[in-house]
């Protein structure tokens, strides 16, 4: 379990400020704070449910703003949310009963493929897409959302980059309307998945709060800023932190560590 020593705490809030940022920004703030919580003690699983708290108060401060500064209109999106939630239930109830080695593997693969999708950057062909902004749901989109959902409440991790593309390419939103729109989906689903994490007493509370407290202050503070220079801040981070964490969770560190010693 997590030391909460003065200097985790700090750093717990800092890793929370960093990826409230981020995914208010683009997504994948995740890729920061569940190996965080991993290194620090926390099983894999334990760390992929107490996650859900950071991401419930960062988006749900996110998307508050995005509608204050009238990104968009909740009445004429919620309905996108609708699938994800039973895809999200259905996930999380996957990620309840996953062996945590299993889940450990595929963190750290999912690590190597966000790497590649953060290195060939996908904001390109997705501002390039975005051309119009009168949203049009249609069957596909819906289904397109509940697999969304589905891996959303499985492993959270780079599910923000997943819902950008599905956003702009199928419904064809603009970016930055994807990006708040993004906002309001997760925090509806994740509602429904943090509550099969804490009734399965898979959620460390205190950890999760501490995320929360420093992601709700970069939540906010992204919304404010400029998206034309945010992504690439966010990326350079993002490939250096993923790379780290691909290392240890495949179990290359492990295995080069054994030869070593």
């Amino acid at each position: 379990m997590i030391d909460f020593s003065w200097s985790n705490i700090s750093l717990i809030i800092g890793a929370g400020f960093l990826a409230g940022f981020i995914n208010a920004l683009a997504g994948s703030g995740s890729i920061v704070t569940v190996p965080l919580l991993m290194f620090l003690g926390l099983p894999a699983n334990v760390a992929n449910a107490t996650n859900r708290i950071m991401i419930f108060f960062s988006f749900l401060v996110g998307a508050g703003s995005f509608r204050k500064q009238k990104v968009f209109k909740v009445r004429e999106n919620i309905s996108l949310a609708a699938p994800a939630i039973v895809g999200a239930i259905i996930g999380a109830k996957i990620a309840v009963n996953i062996n945590e080695l299993i889940l450990t593997r595929i963190i750290g693969g999912l690590m190597v493929f966000m790497l590649f999708t953060i290195i060939y950057k996908p904001q390109n062909w997705l501002v390039k897409a975005a051309d119009q902004k009168k949203p049009k749901f249609t069957i596909m989109q819906y289904v397109v959302m509940f697999f969304i959902g589905l891996y959303g409440g499985f492993i959270q991790i780079g599910v923000g980059l997943f819902l950008l593309s599905g956003l702009v390419l199928s419904a064809k939103f603009d970016l930055l309307k994807a990006n708040a729109v993004k906002m309001l989906i997760v925090l509806v689903y994740t509602a429904f998945a943090l509550g099969i994490f804490i009734y399965s007493g898979q959620v460390n509370f205190l950890a999760g709060f501490l995320l929360a407290a420093g992601s709700m202050v970069g939540a906010y503070l992204a919304t404010k800023v400029a998206v034309s220079w945010g992504p690439k801040f966010v990326r350079a981070i993002l490939i250096v932190v993923v790379i780290i964490a691909a290392i240890k969770f495949l179990g290359v560190y492990d295995f080069i560590k054994s030869l070593i010693v």
